[in-house]
């Protein structure tokens, strides 16, 4: 059962290897737990009890909510999958509430203190230091996803048109327009890039220092050490980037909407979250200047 449910969430639902393997472990951690039980169960003879142990259980050890929650949505999949294979009778997560989970606001950097660090920001000599000023210039510019930018391919990108194609969740396309002084340092890059590796040359916009395709923790080191010097931030990682550029816009005035595009979400839920940031600095805005505030 866990195996066709693992392949159809790969092959149907088109699951990114990371999901998967969250998944795998989810449903691995929840067999460890029946199995330990006085009464071993399988799982397609779970009840709703079991759940509700396992939750009571997860709880017991300090697990956050939301990695609790995760794991019942994993038990969620599982057996609405299994009940639509005709696997089993009935669904026992069906009555198993989530645990409430307080929506943190997003982390995000002040646009003075963000954009004069960006004009003030010294990067190494060579090949390396017109890199990592490409980084950070297209997470803030372009509001990707750090696997995105890893995967982001040359061909992606429209010089002529200044857009470039991003491939997201789900293997869903989505065109961003890139602005001129993004344009520009991407050419730059790749007159460098061309010169530094005429006879390795990767078809992967980003690569490291020895031309091969970039990956995760070097597109995280970069950011780090850039963001460091701001004081506002008490996290410097690259979904920080993505975070600002959203917030950015909605407090230019930007429509939820085409936010939600550019971000790539499914929802507009996804994107509501940030709504809550430019209130916060309306409210900032209006007791620093309101005679009554």
């Amino acid at each position: 059962m866990v195996s066709s449910f693992l392949k159809y969430l790969e092959f149907e639902k088109r699951c990114s290897p990371h999901t998967l393997k969250s998944y795998r472990n989810d449903l691995f951690q929840f067999k460890s737990f029946l199995d330990s039980d006085l009464v071993p169960v399988e799982l397609d003879k779970v009840e709703h009890r079991h759940i509700r142990g396992w939750l009571i259980h997860m709880v017991q050890l300090n697990l956050s909510a939301t990695t609790i929650n995760r794991k019942i949505a994993t038990l969620r999949s599982y057996y609405k999958y299994s009940l639509r294979q005709n696997l089993i009778h009935g669904d026992p997560s069906s009555r198993v509430k989530m645990l409430k989970v307080g929506k943190p606001l997003p982390i995000f950097a002040k646009e003075s203190e963000l954009t004069k660090a960006l004009d003030q920001m010294i990067f190494q000599e060579g090949f390396g230091g017109i890199r990592d000023q490409l980084v950070m210039e297209f997470l803030y510019s372009t509001g990707t996803r750090l696997s995105e930018l890893v995967n982001l391919r040359e061909r992606d990108i429209d010089i002529a048109q200044a857009q470039v194609k991003v491939l997201g969740k789900r293997n869903k396309q989505r065109i961003i327009p890139v602005p001129k002084p993004l344009i520009s340092v991407i050419s730059n890059y790749q007159v460098k890039k061309r010169k530094e590796f005429p006879d390795n040359y990767s078809p992967y916009l980003i690569v490291s220092n020895k031309g091969r395709q970039s990956y995760p923790m070097l597109i995280y080191r970069i950011v780090n050490k850039a963001l460091k010097p701001l004081s506002s931030l008490e996290k410097q990682s690259p979904h920080i980037l993505r975070h600002t550029f959203a917030t950015h816009l909605l407090n230019k005035g930007a429509e939820l909407n085409a936010v939600k595009e550019l971000l790539g979400h499914s929802s507009l839920a996804a994107t509501q979250i940030y709504t809550h940031n430019s209130i916060e600095r309306l409210k900032e805005v209006f007791n620093r200047s309101h005679p009554k505030a």
